[in-house]
């Protein structure tokens, strides 16, 4: 991806003429993109790895695969936050890794994790680099060095076995060529979420990554089977068999583990084969509380969708403002999309079933157009937060999630924490939200918020997450559904899992990671 921005430059394009007179109606911006520096005028930390050090790592992986280099410093200098993108642009030095280290196979990563424990090198795994929550940020906690461990040749499809539906995957892996390899015996994996294009198979498990279909295929977590992990101490395998009686499940400790207590190196998960059909239907709803109990409805009956979103009555206002017509229907009130995929006979009859308890509920059927255009355009969100960026608009995303029975009361509690939090700055708002997956007993709510940037634009966020994070602990949700732990969601991991699972958890790292050299600053409070 380019250095200060998501994704690459193909996918950036510039806002239309009415979206920029809307933004200057509504926040009072110029409507002129601000120009960005080149990569070769910004100023990086100066990396303190010594001659010696460099000698060390090079004799672990050769002299071809440790980099100081300016571009991949930078390119290695944090994920994809909005406050990892406003730090980027800032005036002056950026902190980055040290080096950027490329190992072969799981003995490299293990015999580079031994070199840098035993000379007090900080490490940070790092995959497609698309954390939104601090999780690939070069901290260096105690440490004078880091480095960033890319794990890019980390690829390949080791073993399919067909029988029993699994396929082991390289953790560098990203989800495209996960996807292109794996269609070659007529499989998938079915797991897109909205960093599909440029996230790794191993990132996916470090972070209990959920897809956007994964009301069909369910979460990342739930397809693996086994998982390969080097850590400072050693290598640990996990996962016999689909189910065990032996004891905890210790994959659920490296499963989101976010490269904390361990690097993932290999992965066996579930697959599925292709999908003979998909079927698309969109549907409308009078307001947010309607169209969540439709949903749940539908969970709970056990004929969900493949794909199941609601968009609450902000954020469907919006989508209209940007497309003045979805699929030649007027959509009143609040966007619900489904998908649909399997055989044709499956998709027909869970369509079917699924679509009458939808109409029940209350929900208007708008036809299969609105559900597509959101298909062909599912990945395309984090370009629009740059254009907007660009023109000095705030933009950025959080989520949580809870049970049925509390959700309205979350949503409630959240807008009304970043509509307070962000108008008490002087900046007012646009606070828009959606369902993106859900369960049985509850569902995750995504908020993207929209607000004028200030002179201090990183600080204005942190004050208005500061006050989101307070209130979902104080309403009971999680403080993440998705997105992970990272940095940003650290200071209320005691609320999340209290002080004696704070102290389980330190145990862990302690005998994992005993120098602790492993991400530091991310996960463990």
């Amino acid at each position: 991806m380019v250095w200060d921005a998501w994704g690459i430059p193909a996918g950036h394009k510039p806002l239309s003429a009415s979206i920029r007179d809307l933004l200057t109606q509504v926040f009072g911006v110029s409507g002129d993109p601000v120009a960005r520096r080149d990569e070769g005028d910004v100023p990086l930390r100066e990396s303190t790895l010594t001659p010696t050090q460099r000698d060390g790592l090079v004799a672990v992986v050769g002299v071809g695969s440790i980099s100081v280099d300016h571009h991949d410093r930078l390119l290695h200098a944090g994920g994809k936050s909005t406050p990892d993108l406003l730090r980027r642009r800032a005036d002056g030095p950026q902190d980055a890794p040290d080096a950027v280290v490329f190992p072969a196979d799981h003995e490299q990563v293990l015999a580079v994790l031994d070199y840098c424990a035993d000379n007090a090198i900080a490490v940070v795994p790092f995959g497609g680099g698309t954390s939104v929550v601090g999780g690939v940020d070069p901290v260096r906690g105690r440490f004078d060095t880091v480095i960033a461990l890319d794990l890019r040749h980390l690829e390949g499809i080791s073993e399919i076995d067909p029988v029993s539906g699994t396929a082991t995957l390289g953790a560098g892996l990203t989800g495209p060529e996960a996807e292109e390899l794996l269609a070659a015996h007529g499989l998938s994996l079915g797991h897109f979420p909205q960093s599909f294009e440029f996230a790794s198979i191993g990132g996916f498990a470090a972070t209990r990554s959920s897809g956007q279909a994964s009301a069909g295929y369910g979460r990342f977590d739930d397809m693996v089977q086994h998982l390969k992990i080097a850590t400072p101490s050693g290598t640990i395998e996990l996962g016999r068999a689909p189910a065990s009686a032996a004891g905890p499940d210790l994959r659920e400790l490296f499963v989101g583990s976010e490269g904390a207590l361990g690097v993932i190196t290999e992965v066996t998960l579930r697959v599925h084969p292709v999908p003979e059909t998909i079927g698309y239907q969109a549907w409308s709803f009078p307001d947010f509380e309607t169209g969540a109990a439709a949903l749940r409805s539908v969970v709970q009956a056990g004929v969900a969708p493949t794909v199941l979103r609601l968009s609450d009555e902000v954020e469907t206002g919006v989508n209209l403002a940007r497309s003045a017509d979805i699929g030649g229907a007027a959509v009143a009130g609040c966007l619900a999309i489904t998908t649909f995929e399997g055989t044709e006979a499956h998709v027909a009859a869970r369509s079917a079933e699924a679509g009458a308890l939808l109409a029940a509920a209350g929900g208007n059927a708008l036809g299969q157009t609105p559900a597509q255009e959101w298909e062909h355009g599912r990945f395309a969100a984090p370009y629009m937060r740059d254009a907007l960026l660009d023109l000095g608009v705030l933009c950025e995303t959080l989520e949580t999630a809870t049970t049925w029975s509390n959700l309205v009361e979350l949503k409630l509690g959240v807008t009304a924490a970043l509509t307070d939090s962000l108008a008490g700055q002087g900046t007012p708002p646009l606070v828009m939200c959606h369902i993106s997956h859900t369960y049985p007993t509850g569902a995750s709510l995504y908020f993207t918020v929209i607000a004028k940037q200030l002179d201090d634009p990183i600080t204005q966020w942190l004050i208005a997450k500061g006050a989101v994070g307070d209130t979902i602990v104080a309403v009971g949700g999680t403080i993440t559904h998705h997105h992970a732990v990272g940095t940003d969601h650290r200071p209320w991991m005691s609320h999340e899992i209290g002080d004696l699972g704070v102290r389980v958890l330190r145990a862990v790292k302690r005998e994992v990671d005993p120098a602790g050299i492993l991400n530091p600053g991310k996960l463990v409070p």
